[in-house]
This record gives C-alpha cells, sequence and structure tokens, in this order.
C-alpha cells in the first residue's frame, strides 16, 4: 500500500482543498521556502489531530518587536472590548455560569482587553409587563465585571435575538408586545408580500401611542431612564463607560431587509420593509404633496435573493435612477434618519451628565456595493451611490447628539468574496469611516464575523490606524475602540488566545495596558435639531481619506499572514 504524500509543511495538500497529484513542484517548493522564513519569524505551527489543519502560531505578544512604551504617545492607544455571548443572561432574567464568567473575564483583563460589551435584552429585563423593570440579573454581572476591572459597554437591545447572522440564541421582545402585534401586526416591519418582521418594532409607530398609552420612542425612553436609576453606581463609578442606543434589527440603524428566517441568502440583494398601512400612508402623503399621487411604493425591486439586474428597480437604466425612485430612495432613507435622531435624543436625555458616550451602530453591507445601483445598500436604507453618499447624513445626525458612529466588517477584505457578489467592504469600511472623521465625531468598529487568524486582525489594525502609528502625537486618523465579536471557548483555545493577545497589544500600539484611558467627560446635551433639508446637502460624494496598504503594526510579518491566508483560501472556504 502506498504511503499517503504530505508536504514539508505538515499539511496533507488534500485538506489544502486540492488533490495530492495536482500539487505542482512549484507549489511545494513554495510552502518550503515559506516554513524555513517562517520558522526564521519564530512562527510556531499546531496541527489538529482530527482536522488535519496546521495554523500559524504568532510569538507571545511581549516577543513582537514595535514601539516601546517611551517612544509612543498614548494618543495612539485603541481600546479593545469583547462582546459577551449572547445569553450571558438567560432568557428567564438569570446571570448562570458566573464561575465560569469569572474565569473567562480574567483571562480577558490578563490579556490586556479594556472592557466588555453586553445586550441589555429589552425583551428579559421588561418581560413581566409594560414598566416592569427586572434589572437584578445584569447587575449581578456588571458587579462582576466591576470586580475584575473591566469596563462595560451597554447596548440597549430594543430588539429579538434570533435569525439573523451568527445568532444562536433566541429573545424575543417583550411578549406583551408581540400580543399587540396579534391584533395590529402593522406595528412590525413588513415586506411587499405582506411578511411580518418581529425582530423589532417599525420606525412607523415611533410616535403612535397604541403601546398601553405610549409611544415606541416614550417606551424606549423609560427603559434607558429606567437603566440609569438602577446601574447608577456602576455610571457614577465609571465602570459603565459606553451605552449604545439600538436602533433597528441586530441593534443597528437600519431596515430588516436580509433576513436569514425569511429566506435570506447571501448576497441576494434584500427587500424594501415599507408596506405595514402606516409607512404606506405617510408614503402616499409624501407623494401627494410632492404633486405625484400617483406615485405608490416599489413593486419592481425583486425578493430576497435576487440579483440586481434580475430586477426593474436595480437594474440598468433602473428605476432607482428616475424621478419617482429617487423620490422614494430619499423618503425611505430620510424615516431612518428622523428614527435614529429621534431615539438618540430620548438617549442624550436619559443619560445626560453621566460620564459615558452614546454610540449607534450601522452595519457594513458590502455585496453590491461594486454594483452601479449598490442595491442591498438601498434596501437596507442607505442611500449610497457611487455619486452619492448615505452615511454622511447619519454621521452628521450623529454629531448632533455627541454620538460615536460604529461600524462592522472591519475584519474584511475584498479578495474573501466571490466576484460576482461585487463585494467592497474595504471601500465601504473606508467610506463610512472617513465621513465620520469629517464630521469631527468618534468612529468605532466591530469584525462582523468571528476570525482568529492574523490576516483578519492585520485589516483590523489598518483600519483602527489607517496611517499608523505617530511617534511624535497623536496619529492623522484613529479609531476610538473597537469591539471584537466574540468571547467563546474557540477563542480562548491556546492557539487563538495567544494570537488575539499579540493582536490587543498591536491594538495598544505596543502600549501597557492603561486603565484609565476610557475617561469620557459628562454628556452634555444635545445641539439644536438638524433639518432633514440640511442633512441631505451632505450626501455629495468627496473622496475619502487615503489608507496606507498595510498596517506598520502587522501580527506575525508577511509570510505569516500568508500562511493565514492560504488556509482560509483551500481549508475554510471548502
Amino acid at each position: 500500500m502506498a504511503s499517503v504524500g504530505t508536504s514539508n509543511l505538515g499539511v496533507l495538500p488534500e485538506v489544502m482543498g486540492f488533490p495530492h497529484q495536482e500539487l505542482s513542484v512549484v507549489m511545494i517548493k513554495k510552502f518550503n521556502l515559506a516554513r524555513k522564513q517562517l520558522l526564521r519569524q519564530n512562527i510556531t505551527f499546531s496541527c489538529n489531530r482530527k482536522t488535519g489543519i496546521t495554523r500559524a502560531i504568532a510569538p507571545e505578544a511581549t516577543k513582537v518587536a514595535g514601539p516601546t512604551l517611551s517612544s509612543v504617545p498614548l494618543a495612539n492607544y485603541v481600546p479593545v472590548y469583547v462582546m459577551l455571548p449572547l445569553d450571558v443572561i438567560s432568557i428567564d432574567n438569570v446571570f448562570r455560569d458566573q464561575g465560569k464568567c469569572e474565569k473567562q473575564f480574567k483571562e480577558l483583563r490578563e490579556a490586556g482587553v479594556d472592557g466588555i460589551m453586553v445586550d441589555v435584552w429589552w425583551g428579559i429585563v421588561e418581560a413581566n409587563g409594560p414598566g416592569i423593570y427586572d434589572w437584578s440579573a445584569y447587575r449581578s454581572l456588571f458587579q462582576l465585571v466591576q470586580k475584575i476591572g473591566l469596563k462595560i459597554q451597554a447596548i440597549m437591545s430594543f430588539h429579538q435575538c434570533g435569525g439573523n447572522i451568527g445568532d444562536d440564541v433566541f429573545i424575543p421582545i417583550p411578549k406583551w408586545v408581540l400580543a399587540i402585534g396579534e391584533n395590529n401586526p402593522d406595528i412590525f416591519y413588513t415586506n411587499r408580500t405582506g411578511t411580518r418582521n418581529k425582530e423589532c418594532l417599525s420606525l412607523a409607530v415611533d410616535n403612535q401611542p397604541m403601546f398601553e398609552g405610549r409611544t415606541a420612542i416614550q417606551i424606549y425612553s423609560d427603559y434607558m431612564r429606567s437603566f440609569r436609576e438602577n446601574m447608577s453606581d456602576f455610571l457614577e463609578a465609571g465602570s459603565i463607560v459606553d451605552i449604545e442606543v439600538g436602533l433597528g434589527p441586530a441593534g443597528e440603524l437600519r431596515y430588516p431587509s436580509y433576513t436569514q428566517s425569511q429566506g435570506w441568502k447571501f448576497p441576494g440583494i434584500g427587500e424594501f420593509q415599507c408596506y405595514d398601512k402606516y409607512m404606506r400612508t405617510d408614503f402616499k402623503e409624501a407623494a401627494t404633496k410632492a404633486g405625484h399621487s400617483e406615485w405608490d411604493l416599489p413593486d419592481d425591486a425583486g425578493t430576497y435573493n435576487n440579483v440586481p439586474a434580475e430586477t426593474g428597480f436595480f437594474g440598468s437604466n433602473g428605476t432607482y435612477l428616475t424621478e419617482k425612485g429617487k423620490f422614494f430612495l430619499t423618503w425611505y432613507s430620510s424615516k431612518l434618519l428622523l428614527h435614529g435622531d429621534q431615539i438618540l435624543d430620548e438617549a442624550n436625555k436619559a443619560f445626560l451628565g453621566c460620564k459615558v458616550k452614546l454610540s449607534a451602530k450601522a452595519t457594513g453591507i458590502h455585496w453590491w456595493y461594486k454594483d452601479a445601483s449598490h442595491a442591498a445598500e438601498l434596501t437596507a436604507g442607505f442611500y449610497n451611490l457611487d455619486d452619492r453618499d448615505g452615511y454622511r447624513p447619519i454621521a452628521r445626525m450623529l454629531s448632533r447628539h455627541y454620538g460615536t458612529f460604529n461600524f462592522t466588517c472591519l475584519e474584511m477584505r475584498n479578495s474573501e468574496h466571490p466576484a460576482y457578489a461585487k463585494s467592497g467592504p474595504q471601500e465601504l469600511v473606508q467610506q463610512v469611516l472617513s465621513v465620520g472623521w469629517k464630521e469631527n465625531i468618534d468612529v468605532a468598529g466591530e469584525n462582523a464575523l468571528a476570525r482568529y487568524d492574523g490576516y483578519a486582525y492585520n485589516q483590523i489594525l489598518l483600519n483602527a490606524r489607517p496611517n499608523g502609528i505617530n511617534k511624535n502625537g497623536p496619529p492623522k486618523l484613529k479609531m476610538a475602540g473597537l469591539t471584537y465579536l466574540r468571547l467563546s471557548e474557540k477563542l480562548l483555545q491556546s492557539r487563538n488566545f495567544r494570537t488575539f493577545k499579540t493582536f490587543v497589544k498591536k491594538m495598544h500600539a505596543d502600549l501597557d495596558y492603561c486603565p484609565e484611558y476610557e475617561k469620557p467627560a459628562p454628556l452634555g446635551r444635545s445641539k439644536g435639531e438638524i433639518s432633514m433639508d440640511e442633512l441631505l446637502e451632505v450626501t455629495q460624494r468627496t473622496k475619502p481619506f487615503p489608507w496606507d496598504e498595510q498596517t506598520d503594526a502587522r501580527i506575525g510579518g508577511i509570510l505569516a499572514e500568508y500562511w493565514d491566508r492560504l488556509v482560509n483560501k483551500f481549508f475554510l472556504s471548502n
């Protein structure tokens, strides 16, 4: 019996995604050369016996060459937070596995992590009835986090957990709200075929007093005020440093246009979500006021898994380019801006004077970004085209509330996505972070999908400081913070956690952990209202700030990154 061949890297060629007999001599020579050079860089390898996959492991953070504490100003430091599991507080409002959490939190603290982010679920806290709040489990969690010495980013999560990418837990919005929806399903976002999405309330009912006499805006406001009252000791102690305000599905400022539970699959364009009776009436009134009472909502925009060219709305010379299409898209995106502005104004009043930052998150819809229609962004409410900026109005709105613009998909590169999806995560991130900086607000971000490799971390590092570390002062461009998605057993596995610790050190610009770095000033009252006309004036596209080709805080060197790329391409994609 013939022996099974392996490369000198210790990896079965079959594991890398191609038959042994097709592995060229040239490729074998390249693998051998890569192995020798990686070893010179103090890179070790670990082979998983179950999968056969070999991974490059970066050296410990303390061994990575870089700027020393004395040579780099603290202004280059980017704090790192870690998102907690979705069900760290169970659906029955219990803080379970406290011993396990304490052990994990200590590991994070020892790795130099600055803090944690956690969803504070509306469906758990106000589950027992309108205005009946139970914060006890979250208080227990916060006490443990405070004891370990980590800071807290708290998300006001007014949405359902479940139905989106990465959701493996189901936590619905409060049952008493769902009961109202049984009699009036138009309180939920609705697509053209009438399918309701119950993961959050439609923005159409923001100001409708149909919830035991309260509007949706009043519900959100009361919840945040109760949070402040019941968590005042953590706020006063400086343990809670950030309040991220949930503004839609997955806590993001968008419409639920691409919901997996309704059959959406990547890279479908998604569907507009404005066909409930309230949105229909609002649009008809707006169209009539504009002198076009004959206009109605789109009926040619396809379904969740269409591509742009298959629709009349997004295709070449499609409806989106007509006067009617432009009017609809302006209305659709403007409703989202007004929704975010109203809730953030209530958040500002709720936390006025607290030493916290307010933030809001928008999602990185990178597929079809390089198509002329930007179809997937448009269905989500981001009226962004090659000649129109759909994100700067959001940044301008956030500036009124001293808000931080939190964005996703920081780890992604164009090359990691199929060409037919016309994805552009790198250009999208560059555009969004740039408009935030141009509006003089803080920008922060997250990875969209769980990653543990240096290749992904290096892309985050590049986005965190696009022009690198400045040894003489603050860097030209720098993110205010990074939240890593998310804490898990897999992250804490030795080989993954070793690389993650190096990543944290690099985010800190090789500086020692600084517990006093995050000390927000007392939150001031929001500035005066910004008219919709003024917000729409900043839609003209401008060039983004320039990005370096690669980070100057690279993990593991070029060849270690090359190895990660090989693994991702030939193994993880299969």
